[in-house]
């Protein structure tokens, strides 16, 4: 502990497994999707939090996919399949056109090298994505995993889609809200399936922002995959929908078959990190409905503010107005500048009472009261030492259980369990 820079909270226990991209925990158990291949899913004891013990492990697909985001309702586990490197990989779409671009300018044939520059990339990456578009990706999906045995789950389906594959994602026990790329749609769209038979999952409806419908004959007015699903939220009967550097949308699911936009808020490009996750507060707060949105720390651009936390008015849906941002200084971490991300990533995807749990990548876990939405407030912080080769902390998730212990996920390596007490 005394490596580490902390307020109000505690470490209680430590656990040294390949970093994740999500961490669920309920009851006493805590699900990891883990960020590369090979390594896929692991199932957590923490009933001892001082001392955490791994009672399964599963692989990923394949060396191609990573298995990064896990849900939990019951006996039922969903994990993702995604394309591992998918960003980097894609930038194969642009070969072609560059090619003759570039033929065009010089005269000639490009080289490898003003192809691997053209590309901003290394002839070695250039090789690599060439590699990648002669083998293709059709892995792209999700699993469904009977976890009755929590040592030994049970696959019980794997549902393809289509292109990246499935990203970040919610559930219950009765339907799955899928963050897909689909066939005849531009980025991420949302496929909701009746998971009620988990063997066969069945597609119940889909929905997507106008203009990323190319197979039925919309028309973009953005450019590039900047508009997309990241993942929808279920809330009574609504889903809250982040949309990256589109902002937000409410969906109106009282009719699950057919979702409709109930309400709509872009507070980009002017704000030029994208909106990872929303979500409303559970109960109101001096008599408004409280949103909670995080914007993700994706590609800095300096002199930009760092990804933060936005709270926003949504009593009224037909006018959404911000109310407050949060942010942490640069000052804040001793690894702020350091090789990786610092800013906002993700909060705990269940916010009962006013604490939100903030995990802020290098600046670590930071804890927010947001009982004055006018005003957050930071009340407890926990920073991690960076592990192995790592020169920071990347703090890439956080759950809180029943018992208000908190965990803690890196996504290049480790769980930390800290127990936040703010009087302390």
């Amino acid at each position: 502990m005394s490596q580490s820079l902390a307020h109000n909270t505690r470490l209680l226990g430590h656990l040294d497994i390949p970093g994740g991209g999500q961490i669920v925990v309920v009851d006493d158990y805590a699900y990891v999707g883990h960020m590369k291949p090979p390594y896929g899913t692991s199932i957590i004891d923490v009933s001892d939090p001082t001392n955490p013990v791994v009672i399964a492990s599963l692989d990923a697909a394949s060396p191609w996919s990573h298995t990064h985001k896990v849900r939990v309702a019951g006996d039922i586990m969903i994990t993702n399949v995604e394309q591992d490197r998918r960003h980097f990989l894609r930038k194969g779409a642009r070969i072609e056109v560059l090619e003759v671009e570039l033929k065009t300018t010089l005269g000639r044939e490009p080289t490898e090298t003003e192809m691997a520059q053209a590309l901003e990339v290394s002839e070695a990456e250039l090789g690599e994505i060439k590699t990648g578009m002669l083998r293709g990706y059709d892995e792209g999906g999700f699993k469904i995993w009977d976890i009755s045995n929590k040592g030994k789950p049970e696959l019980l389906s794997y549902q393809r889609t289509f292109g990246f594959g499935v990203h970040r994602f919610d559930m219950d026990e009765q339907y799955a809200y899928i963050s897909t790329e689909m066939p005849g749609y531009l980025g991420n769209i949302l496929v909701i399936y009746d998971i009620s038979n988990p063997q066969s999952p069945r597609e119940v409806s889909r929905w997507s922002m106008p203009g990323q419908h190319l197979a039925g004959g919309e028309t973009p007015t953005w450019h590039g995959y900047g508009h997309r699903l990241h993942h929808a939220m279920r809330v009574g009967n609504e889903l809250w929908a982040s949309v990256w550097h589109a902002g937000f949308r409410v969906i109106d699911i009282s009719d699950i078959t057919r979702p409709r936009t109930i309400a709509s808020h872009n507070y980009h490009p002017w704000v030029v990190e994208p909106t990872h996750t929303v979500l409303p507060v559970s109960s109101s707060i001096g008599g408004r409905r409280i949103a909670v949105v995080a914007d993700e720390e994706h590609v800095h651009r300096h002199g930009q503010p760092h990804a933060g936390l936005w709270l926003f008015d949504v009593t009224d849906l037909n006018a959404i107005a911000p109310v407050s941002t949060f942010h942490v200084s640069e000052l804040d971490s001793p690894w702020a500048r350091a090789p990786g991300r610092f800013g906002m990533h993700q909060f705990q995807e269940h916010i009962d009472d006013q604490l939100v749990y903030c995990a802020w990548f290098a600046g670590g876990l930071r804890i927010v009261d947001i009982s004055n939405p006018g005003f957050p407030t930071e009340t407890g912080f926990f920073i991690p030492t960076p592990v192995d080769a790592n020169a920071s902390p990347q703090s890439n998730d956080v759950d809180v259980d029943e018992r208000g212990l908190v965990y803690l996920l890196d996504r290049n390596r480790g769980i930390d369990i800290i127990e936040y007490s703010p009087h302390a």
